[in-house]
């Protein structure tokens, strides 16, 4: 079993940018480079056609090798360079009440597995307690299991002298309506609050 938290899955850290190293190789360190990829190519070439048995002058073929490095080189040179990337606005502080969606891939996903069940749930009251309400209740035991060291299951007394009475009655008993957002909002902040 893993031993990743909630936490962990739901925290974000930007990654940091990697230093790129001052490229110390000048033009005699390119032409080395391909000079010894040209040379590789020769040699299995060389192998390869005496392996089926041709035989073709070592001229011809540094020739064509040279040739098609060189295409190579012409082709990269030439094709155009991508297109600039857009400007984008700068990414908002924490503190200015907006939201940047697209630095937190994983945090939308995150609310997207519980936006739709959500959704769906407004109007079907067993399908909230078939598929959220056991989601939070494993959202509850891990909090309580990482922080405290004990499940619903393992210590139910315990349990609910953590959770408190409004959550522990909400977990254990399934409601007959779907709660409203508000509800929700609540149940969420005391889940929070382990």
């Amino acid at each position: 079993m893993s031993s990743t938290s909630i936490d962990d899955l739901l925290s974000f850290e930007e990654e940091r940018p990697r230093r790129e190293e001052p490229q110390r190789r000048g033009r005699l360190g390119q032409v080395l480079r391909a000079l010894a990829g040209m040379a590789a190519v020769v040699v299995v070439l060389v192998a390869g056609l005496r392996a089926v048995g041709l035989r073709v002058p070592l001229l011809i073929l540094v020739a064509g090798v040279v040739a098609l490095f060189a295409v190579r080189r012409i082709v990269a040179a030439l094709t155009s360079s991508p297109p600039p990337a857009r400007s984008r606005p700068t990414v908002p502080r924490d503190d200015d009440g907006t939201w940047n969606w697209g630095a937190r891939d994983a945090l939308r996903t995150a609310i997207n597995g519980w936006e739709t069940p959500l959704d769906w749930s407004t109007t079907r009251p067993e399908r909230f307690t078939r598929v959220i309400l056991p989601r939070l209740g494993e959202l509850a035991d891990e909090r309580l299991r990482q922080r405290h060291g004990v499940t619903r299951e393992s210590d139910p007394a315990r349990a609910r002298a953590l959770l408190g009475d409004r959550l522990w009655t909400f977990l254990e008993t399934p409601p007959r309506r779907t709660p409203s957002p508000r509800d929700l909002a609540a149940i969420v902040a005391e889940l929070e609050k382990l």
